[in-house]
């Protein structure tokens, strides 16, 4: 089984995280699924104290956000670390609606979000 890829924790301390096991919880799967999903690059985990955590907002109820699975893979395409790609996520970008990419996910619009992932490739 190859090792879960990691973010360095670049995320403000009051971003709230979720265990893995929360995670499996709440999406209703396996902890061995979730870590599939980290593996495959669908989600972007941290440690923090320790843990291995996932930022709360990459969830809507009892799913993945829409979108956040494709933006990861654009990013991934154009180079960018998990920590870079963690770190774009949660800057702010008056241009787009919600200020930051990961909220303007979370408000259905992943459009404009891979667009500007799209354009930071080239």
């Amino acid at each position: 089984m190859s090792a879960i890829p990691l973010a360095d924790d670049v995320l403000d301390a009051d971003v709230a995280v979720l265990p893995v096991a929360e995670v499996a919880t709440r999406l209703n799967v396996a902890q061995n699924k979730v870590r599939q999903m980290l593996r495959d690059g669908q989600l972007i985990a941290v440690r923090r104290d320790g843990d291995l955590v996932i930022p709360e907002v990459f969830f809507r109820e009892s799913a993945v956000v829409k979108g956040l699975a494709g933006t990861i893979t654009v990013l991934s395409d154009a180079g960018f670390t998990r920590t870079e790609m963690l770190r774009w996520l949660f800057t702010e970008d008056e241009s787009l609606p919600g200020i930051t990419p990961i909220n303007a996910l979370r408000t259905n619009h992943g459009t404009e979000v891979k667009r500007r992932a799209q354009a930071m490739a080239f």
